[in-house]
């Protein structure tokens, strides 16, 4: 069967989260710069990362099918918590996420007969955490290429107290604003 949409996004969890609503797709990655602009407020910043990560799969590949793009990111108390550089940063943003709420981001954009943008907010409230809970958190090797630090999907579900929102959106394609955004291109996920 061919694909019905693009993915502008190496992430195997995105992928994955397509498959589950049973939408075939193909992946492209695209890589661009994603610093945040000096100010720029969370909300800000994924919407436009989601946005730009949709337009240059666009100009990279010029296909006919909708592209998907999302951004995924971690805030707490303001600060945009991106991927972590190395091990001192992931340890710095489990300390920071440790025993508090912290809101994850997730913007989605869609381009195709038109374009489509939508966000999910959730909630996530962390146990707290040791240093012998990072350190060892971090030797799974999860933290690396994460928003945060942490893969909610995998062992650092652990250390999650609560949860009000979109797992999915933690996870890093919140299905529900996905579909909507799909129905709307003609595309539905019940109907395939």
């Amino acid at each position: 069967m061919p694909a019905q949409i693009i993915l502008a996004s190496a992430s195997p969890r995105r992928s994955e989260l397509l498959d589950q609503l049973n939408i075939r797709h193909r992946v492209h990655a695209i890589a661009i710069d994603e610093t945040p602009h000096p100010h720029e407020a969370p909300l800000a910043y994924v919407q436009r990362m989601a946005v730009e990560k949709s337009l240059a799969c666009q100009q990279s590949i010029k296909s006919g099918l909708p592209i998907l793009a999302a951004d995924t990111t971690v805030v707490q108390d303001g600060l945009i918590m991106g991927k972590p550089t190395d091990q001192a940063d992931a340890l710095a943003m489990l300390a920071r996420l440790s025993g508090v709420r912290h809101h994850v981001y997730t913007a989605v954009s869609l381009r195709g007969r038109e374009q489509g943008q939508a966000v999910s907010v959730t909630e996530v409230t962390f146990k707290v955490l040791s240093e012998a809970d990072m350190l060892a958190y971090w030797q799974t090797g999860e933290p690396l290429g994460k928003a945060g630090a942490y893969a909610i999907q995998g062992r650092a579900a652990q250390f999650v107290v609560s949860i009000n929102g979109s797992y999915s959106g933690v996870v890093g394609l919140p299905l529900y604003e996905t579909a909507a955004l799909l129905t709307q291109q003609g595309i539905s996920p019940l109907h395939e």
